[in-house]
């Protein structure tokens, strides 16, 4: 089973688009995170429904914030990303007519319940500032940092 990194490629790309001086384009972008520009649009684009960002057309355009990041939380993400499946796990789809199978069932939903609660209230008590606020620090403790090297955003 795929493994979705979406939220992880997002959050990634924002906390750099916060300290670009102009929008960063797709291709910057896509450059970035390992990807296509397409795949940046189509996502971007969901953040860009949600108010989080801003596109801009032409020869200076690109994606930008559209709000500080002490307003966007990562459950706020999530969402804007359409929520994607957290477990491969799953019961059957179909209620089940053996006691054993019923019994089971509820087990792992209850567990999944929980756990995709847990998650949730964690991902909601996190903004991008506080990342942000993280690296900052972590970068302050090393003399060499392993982020990417600075956006050369003088792009033609």
């Amino acid at each position: 089973m795929r493994t979705d990194s979406r939220l992880s490629r997002v959050i990634h790309a924002l906390l750099h688009m916060q300290d670009s001086k102009k929008p960063l384009t797709s291709d910057l972008l896509a450059k970035m995170l390992n990807t296509n520009p397409a795949v940046v649009r189509r996502t971007m684009a969901g953040l860009r429904d949600k108010g989080y960002v801003l596109s801009t057309k032409g020869h200076n355009g690109g994606w930008e914030l559209a709000v500080p990041t002490d307003q966007i939380t990562l459950l706020g993400l999530y969402e804007a990303l359409g929520m994607p499946r957290l477990f491969a796990i799953a019961p059957e789809t179909e209620k089940a007519t053996c006691l054993v199978q019923q019994i089971a069932d509820e087990t792992l939903m209850s567990a999944l319940e929980r756990s995709r609660a847990t998650f949730l209230s964690q991902l909601e008590a996190v903004s991008l500032a506080d990342l942000d606020q993280q690296f900052r620090q972590r970068l302050a403790q090393v003399k060499e940092c392993d982020r990417h090297a600075p956006l050369d955003t003088n792009e033609s």
